[in-house]
């Protein structure tokens, strides 16, 4: 299976007033084309700093990223990103908000052709009705239903997910972690989701690499031997348990190194 994403020996640290703080160091991350990659790991390991190299929004200090077969040096096009805060505008519908990234990239694409591509993604997440909304007439669950849907409206390569179930309640999060399932199912693409939630990335993941402590270096790959057609009932099968043992282990092996922020 080829690699769409290749993370090759990349170190990086921030500046600060007292120095160089390292967040990276000489890390490899390889993730084949149509894969879920869940990435755990201490707090402060370093989990965001890699959603902006995949991204292009930053350089590594040393090392390459690179994406189908193309070296990352600019911000990409090609990447969708989802953020805790689905950060929807409020001046505009959500239908609008839905079509915003395609103004931006297919900006010849007829608008009745942005609007059906849009309706065609809320139907599927359940905001059929809603589109004439404005987000703050939305429930939490459902704002990030439509920023799920801007996020892959334009069909992206690559989606980054940084947090964007943490802030929901538990229900809502499960709800929508089969959202995001059946998502991919209809819509293919490869996806780096960052969590905090082990649950979450057994479900979600086709594997889940654990980061060390800062700086980060990929500590363990686990390959998630679930069904494909996974439920939530899924996660209390002996198979799952075993592996979200195995994850907390790694977890606990992890922050035995350094933990900060960023």
């Amino acid at each position: 299976m080829t690699n769409l994403i290749e993370i090759k020996g990349v170190t990086h640290a921030y500046r600060t007033k007292a120095g160089p703080l390292p967040v990276l160091d000489n890390l490899n991350v390889f993730v084949p084309e149509g894969e879920f990659c869940a990435v755990v790991g201490p707090s402060g390991c370093g989990k965001s700093t890699l959603t902006r190299l995949i991204a292009g929004l930053m350089k590594p200090d040393q090392g390459e990223v690179w994406l189908h077969g193309e070296r990352v040096t600019s911000p990409r096009k090609t990447v969708g990103m989802a953020f805790q805060n689905p950060v929807l505008l409020e001046w505009r519908t959500i239908i609008d908000n839905v079509i915003l990234p395609l103004e931006i990239v297919a900006q010849r694409m007829p608008q009745r052709d942005r609007e059906e591509r849009a309706m065609h993604l809320l139907e599927m997440v359940g905001l059929k009705g809603f589109e004439n909304k404005r987000p703050s007439e939305l429930s939490g669950g459902m704002r990030q239903r439509a920023s799920l849907c801007r996020s892959i409206v334009h069909k992206p390569d690559v989606l980054i997910m940084d947090e964007p179930f943490g802030a929901l309640d538990a229900f809502t999060r499960e709800d929508l972690w089969q959202t995001m399932r059946d998502l991919r199912a209809a819509e293919p693409f490869t996806c780096v989701l960052i969590t905090h939630d082990l649950r979450e990335s057994v479900f979600l993941g086709d594997q889940v690499i654990v980061l060390s402590g800062r700086p980060a270096r990929t500590q363990h790959v686990l390959d998630v031997d679930l069904p494909a057609d996974r439920t939530i009932e899924s996660l209390y099968t002996p198979e799952a348990t075993d592996m979200l043992h195995l994850l907390r282990d790694q977890i606990r092996l992890a922050q035995g190194r350094d933990g900060g922020a960023h």
